[in-house]
């Protein structure tokens, strides 16, 4: 992956000379007409970590994951962003993350300097929230067991996503045990077992069927 990300660093390059070019001169706060709208294949790098952070991103359609890579090759999943979430917003100057398409997505690029004092206030309460979810994946790794993170990732994938029950996953099984912290043979055997105990139904690999809410809830209290 480390060398991907090597191997990607000219057309990302190329990508932000594009970026700078369409936001050149303008001195306005960011708007949705006014960024840049760009698409991205399943599993294509949108930023990488060190990058410069000139430009943070919000998702039009897909799921983007940011993450980090560690230097013995593994890699730590912070969170998943679906339709009108905001990623990409740094404090310093260099992006601590990289962002991926977890699958086909569009998503529309600002440049954090065409802010004025009024939108730098909503940018401020856009990352209030993304420490809010770091918090909230900090107590998700923080459960003792894998049927606790998996059950509590199962009922916040539901209510963001507005499933009604059903869990459309966009991310493999991979993607999700690297946001738990845990291998991919743990969060398949915890599936299996919540299958077993009739609290969900599999239909598909992509898809879950939560049957028991009240128990899914007990085991991640």
């Amino acid at each position: 992956m480390k060398t991907q990300t090597a191997a990607n660093s000219s057309r990302i390059l190329a990508e932000r000379a594009i970026l700078a070019k369409s936001f050149a001169g303008r001195d306005v706060a960011p708007q949705p007409q006014m960024g840049s709208v760009l698409h991205f294949a399943q599993d294509r790098e949108i930023f990488a970590e060190g990058m410069s952070a000139e430009y943070f991103y919000k998702v039009v359609s897909g799921v983007v994951r940011t993450c980090k890579f560690l230097v013995d090759g593994r890699r730590q999943i912070e969170a998943f962003h679906i339709a009108d979430d905001i990623f990409g917003l740094e404090p310093g100057v260099e992006y601590r993350l990289s962002a991926e398409a977890v699958s086909d997505c569009t998503v529309i690029a600002y440049r954090k300097n065409n802010t004025d004092r009024t939108h730098s206030q909503d940018l401020l309460a856009l990352a209030m929230q993304g420490m809010v979810r770091a918090q909230d994946h900090s107590l998700l790794l923080g459960r003792r067991g894998a049927m606790e993170k998996v059950a509590a990732f199962l009922l916040n994938w539901v209510e963001k996503t507005h499933g009604h029950g059903t869990v459309c996953l966009a991310m493999t099984r991979q993607d999700i045990a690297d946001y738990l912290g845990l291998t991919i043979e743990t969060v398949s055997r915890t599936l299996s077992q919540l299958e077993r105990d009739n609290v969900i139904d599999l239909p598909s690999t992509r898809q879950i069927r939560l049957r028991n809410l009240d128990v899914l809830e007990d085991l991640a209290a």
